[in-house]
């Protein structure tokens, strides 16, 4: 009897995610799960012609910062444009829950200030119809939407509701404190959590300057909470380390992670951004330690890199500019940007501000806008490996202005609008040659799309059509493979945070699958749209070449266009390799 499926991929070049080339095939997809790859017999409800086209697994995302915006919204763009099928939250250690009533301030504080999401937007899309972390999650599985998300537990909330006010005073935690701490995070796994996520980083601040309630926490305070994470059968711990802004080694900061590796055997992943002018080394020092930790076997340490320049985009019409602190801008700040562009055009208006010295900035992000020697305009499409001699001081030297004129005039541009764009990290300056140090260790994990997050001053989510359009397709010099750049997005992240369902073009995998016009994927340059609760803004990315994504084999994008399908769901912990696959996997061990 002919076989019927839902839909069948029909003559694409199928990258099936574990790192092989592509091969001709077609996909048939019933009741969400690939069923065939290979010529495959049979009718279907829907044919998707993928003759010319690679056919993907479902991108995944590491880190996001969906927490609010998985609330108060059916969509998880701009990651749902760039064919991620999966989306992980809580990252950094902040997030919304548990949370009592009285401390709903102190956590959007500390979202406002960490992850740039205004406080009128928290409050207006916030529906706080939960304390504890399993009503979050009751929450937000209650929520259709277009992709699927999972949750880690986030230490800061935690540390507050088992602290209170000590907590978010970041004050050493008692044995008790320790023990609650355990309970509320065993709680969160066993409601679904793949595990714990924390920082330590200086420059995560809340709104008022103040640092977040788990910067510096202690190795005990963090091995406690890693043992009951792996108590209650979680996967992963995530963690931005301390990253030499404060004096520590790499010696030191990487130290803490093994201590938590070796104490408790879960596999940590942890941020490494490669610095500039502070501590120029300190991350390939950090991917030194990994390399030796992971060769003495046991739980391993990943690294986890951002495959462009992480950047900041500034614009009069954003939240930061390379004049934001400077008293003569702050007295303009509060018109509307139409008004705000009538003064910054008057010359004396112009002279004062650039005359100004900043006041020192309250939050550490927006005091990277006035480096010039790695800003550049920010073009459409956007150049994110920028030629030699393209930064607006260099721009500047031959115009014979200064970098700080050059900049002020590109962002009256456009009625105001233009961007810059400010790659504060993960930019050497001359060239991405280095991120073969990333590429050529099979430990080192890529992610830190950052969605949901930084609504007015970063748009990286779009990174996979970057890594698609530019590392496979145009890049100048090395590049990455198709077959090797699909699988850093899908089985390597799937295999790290536990979500063995997915990531893979095979039999008995779920149907996340993204069908993609290579030739023609194109990056957009950023936009601010106004679909925010409370009337917020944010930026967003789009692109073109996604012909259909689909989620649980329903397609939730065609032509780059949402459907408005929702079939995505919350994730609740760890999912099991497909029977088969798991089946042939122990047969080989």
């Amino acid at each position: 009897m002919t076989a019927h499926y839902d839909i069948i991929i029909r003559g694409g070049l199928v990258v099936d995610g574990t790192g092989a080339e592509p091969v001709l095939a077609d996909v048939a997809i019933a009741g969400g799960i690939i069923k065939a790859v290979g010529t495959v017999d049979g009718t279907s409800s829907e044919v998707i012609d993928a003759a010319g086209l690679l056919v993907t697994p479902g991108f995944i995302d590491l880190h996001t910062h969906y927490d609010g915006q998985a609330v108060w919204s059916q969509r998880m763009n701009p990651s749902s444009s760039h064919g991620v099928t999966t989306v992980i939250l809580g990252n950094c250690g902040v997030g919304f829950a548990p949370c009592r009533p009285e401390d709903r301030d102190l956590l959007c504080a500390t979202m406002e200030g960490v992850e740039d999401i205004p406080g009128v937007v928290m409050k207006e899309g916030l529906t706080w119809d939960w304390q504890t972390f399993p009503e979050f999650m009751d929450v937000l599985a209650a929520k259709p939407r277009d992709i699927d998300i999972a949750v880690f537990a986030p230490h800061s909330p935690i540390r507050v509701y088992a602290m209170g006010a000590r907590g978010a005073d970041r004050e050493e935690p008692t044995g008790d404190d320790l023990a609650q701490m355990g309970s509320l995070i065993r709680e969160a796994v066993e409601a679904g959590a793949l595990g714990f996520a924390t920082s330590r980083t200086a420059v995560d601040r809340r709104n008022d300057g103040e640092y977040i309630p788990s910067f510096d926490s202690g190795e005990p305070e963090i091995v406690a909470a890693a043992q009951a994470v792996k108590d209650a059968g979680g996967t992963l711990i995530q963690m931005i380390p301390e990253l030499g802004m404060t004096g520590l080694t790499p010696e030191q900061e990487f130290g803490l992670m093994k201590g938590v590796s070796d104490a408790v055997g879960l596999p940590i992943t942890f941020t490494v951004v490669p610095g500039r002018k502070n501590n120029p080394h300190f991350w390939r020092e950090l991917l030194r330690l990994a390399q030796e930790h992971n060769a003495r076997g046991g739980a391993k340490i990943h690294p986890q890199y951002f495959p462009r320049p992480v950047g900041m985009l500034a614009s009069f019409d954003l939240t930061s500019n390379p004049f934001v602190n400077t008293p003569a801008y702050k007295a303009l700040a509060h018109l509307p940007l139409a008004q705000r562009v009538v003064e910054l055009r008057k010359p004396d208006v112009k002279a004062r501000i650039l005359g100004d010295n900043p006041d020192e900035a309250l939050l550490p992000l927006t005091a990277l806008t006035r480096q010039y020697d790695v800003m550049f305009q920010l073009t459409d499409p956007p150049c994110y490996e920028p030629e030699p001699g393209s930064s607006i001081a260099e721009r500047a030297a031959r115009e014979g202005r200064a970098p700080d004129e050059v900049a002020y005039d590109l962002l009256l541009e456009n009625d105001g609008k233009g961007m810059l764009y400010v790659a504060f990290g993960n930019w050497p300056g001359d060239s991405l040659d280095h991120m073969f140090a990333f590429f050529d260790d099979p430990d080192c994990v890529m992610g830190l799309g950052d969605g949901g997050a930084h609504y007015g001053l970063i748009c990286d989510s779009s990174y996979p059509s970057f890594v698609l359009s530019h590392w496979v397709r145009d890049r100048k010099g090395r590049k990455l493979t198709i077959g090797d750049a699909v699988r850093r997005m899908t089985t390597q992240p799937a295999a790290l945070a536990g979500l063995d369902d997915r990531g893979r073009i095979a039999p008995g995998y779920k149907a996340d699958i993204n069908v993609i016009d290579l030739a023609r994927l194109t990056l957009h340059g950023a936009q601010i749209v106004d679909d925010l609760p409370g009337g917020g803004r944010r930026l967003d990315q789009t692109a073109s070449g996604y012909r259909a994504m689909l989620v649980s084999g329903q397609i939730i994008t065609r032509d780059d266009q949402p459907t408005g399908v929702l079939p995505g769901r919350l994730v609740r912990g760890r999912q099991m390799q497909p029977a088969a696959e798991l089946a042939a996997t122990l047969a080989d061990a």
